[in-house]
């Protein structure tokens, strides 16, 4: 299933049940930025589309936005710095703290975070082609006022 899909399919399912928020969780290497593989090189290159399409994501205040990385802490920070610099903005890195067991949701996310769409390259995410669509299905939900109901419930 590509992302499209997953978006797609989230935000039905959202309107269906009217859940006001999704959580959405983004990887760093290989899905926003092109990997350096060198633990030295401070140079950040997003994928075609990938900031554009960021910043529109950030945009919505229904969407939670997670940044899910191995990164180590003294680099995510860097990462934060420089996404923000760019307009785009993570609330959370790996984890959730919105949907928990305690609660009263839907499951038990005590040792995983609930998200609803998920852009990993090992998942499959393909950024240099993705991205692209994804730009262009934000801007068009956003042209066409496709936002939920800001008095839906956020409780799953």
């Amino acid at each position: 299933m590509s992302v499209i899909s997953q978006i797609r399919k989230t935000f039905k399912v959202s309107f269906e049940k009217e859940w006001y928020n999704t959580y959405w969780a983004f990887d760093v290497h290989g899905t926003i930025l092109k990997p350096t593989y060198d633990l030295n090189e401070d140079h950040m290159e997003f994928y075609p589309y990938a900031k554009e399409a960021l910043q529109k994501i950030s945009k919505r205040s229904d969407i939670i936005m997670i940044l899910w990385t191995c990164s180590y802490p003294h680099e995510i920070q860097k990462y934060i710095e420089f996404f923000k610099n760019h307009g785009i903005h993570f609330h959370h890195i790996n984890e959730n703290p919105r949907i928990s067991s305690n609660m009263g949701n839907f499951g038990y996310y005590e040792q995983k975070f609930y998200f609803n769409v998920l852009f990993e390259d090992k998942a499959g995410f393909q950024a240099e082609s993705e991205w692209k669509e994804v730009y262009t299905l934000m801007k068009k939900y956003e042209t066409d006022k496709y936002f939920p109901n800001s008095k839906w419930s956020t409780k799953y």
